[in-house]
């Protein structure tokens, strides 16, 4: 699909907090306007368009029916996934979307058939593929591979009060430390069995309702030989730590999504990470839907093997047994 790069006309369908960065940084580029906002609470989608210059809509069926779009942004809650994907591709249009891409695998393999079938351009935002201090692992770890991993994402309990709910958010894997799944799998390679246990504090009075574990512990296994573990909370009161740790021989390496230590024996040198992720993962997005070399990190089809891991996960946490993770109908690299 070739666009012209001057006045890519793109809509946003989700006007939550994510859209509110993407817009930030979309509102930067001198060849994007942003033409329609849809969301099913109009208010939120009629203020952020205000913001804009632009329609806002209630639904997205009405936003592919109005606006004239070269490319659409999904920014919408997980158990919100499904239709309006499919509905894009129907209009064949790009379309980039935020993590997780669905609450479950047959929706998201339906959709990654979709994808490659038409032919469409998409991005997913795992935009900590596009820090340079991740770059930097992925450099060191070319040569010397990690054979132990240790992942965390220890923070808050966020507001929004679907994520507290298994049947809204998938739970804290699923919508949050998926993030961290997918740079395992981006720095260490394919997952091959899980092994999961979970906790759930019984009472939350400031969170009422909430269905999710509180606690997650993980035991991984890669295609590499690499053992690791993946530890999740949202029980603290603030984000405590965000990351990995991999160890290889003679090498320790700590990334996080601001900065990077690499200990060789000599010290714990620390370096932060420069520029933004978010600007780097958009502006490759937007310039594959122009037509240019495709140098999306993560394609929908990528995205789709990071989910199986979170729900495989999800799975074994219910049924206290390893999963084993193959290959399934739809992971083509879309």
């Amino acid at each position: 699909m070739n666009v012209e790069r001057e006045g890519l006309k793109i809509g946003f369908i989700g006007a939550g907090g994510i859209a509110a960065r993407h817009v930030g940084v979309l509102s930067q580029m001198n060849d994007v306007a942003i033409v329609g906002v849809a969301d099913a609470d109009f208010g939120r989608a009629r203020e952020l368009a205000g913001k804009l210059g632009a329609n806002a809509y209630n639904s997205h069926a009405d936003l592919l029916d109005r606006e004239s779009l070269d490319a659409v942004y999904i920014c919408v809650p997980p158990f919100a996934h499904g239709d309006i994907e499919v509905a894009v591709i129907d209009a064949g249009l790009p379309f980039f979307v935020e993590k997780p891409v669905s609450l479950d695998l047959a929706s998201a393999q339906n959709i990654a058939r979709k994808v490659e079938d038409h032919g469409i351009v998409t991005g997913v935002g795992y935009h900590w593929r596009y820090l340079d201090t991740v770059e930097e692992a992925r450099g060191l770890l070319a040569g010397n591979p990690a054979a132990l991993i240790n992942g965390y994402w220890l923070d808050q309990t966020p507001p929004p009060q679907w994520w507290w709910r298994q049947d809204r958010s998938g739970g804290q894997i699923v919508e949050q430390a998926t993030h961290v799944i997918d740079l395992v799998r981006h720095l260490v390679g394919e997952v091959t069995e899980v092994y999961a246990l979970g906790a759930r504090t019984a009472e939350r009075h400031d969170f009422p309702g909430l269905d999710i574990a509180t606690a997650t512990a993980v035991s991984l296994r890669f295609a590499s030989g690499a053992v690791g573990t993946l530890s999740a909370t949202c029980l603290l009161g603030w984000p405590h730590r965000t990351g990995i740790h991999l160890f290889s021989d003679r090498m320790a390496i700590e990334l996080s999504d601001h900065e990077i230590m690499v200990d060789v024996g000599r010290g714990r040198p620390m370096r932060h990470a420069e520029g933004d992720p978010v600007e780097r993962e958009d502006r490759d997005f937007l310039d594959a839907v122009c037509g240019l070399p495709n140098r999306i990190r993560c394609r929908y089809g990528e995205a789709l093997k990071t989910h199986h891991v979170a729900l495989a996960i999800a799975q074994s946490a219910v049924s206290g047994q390893p999963v084993l993770i193959k290959p399934v109908m739809g992971m083509a690299d879309a």
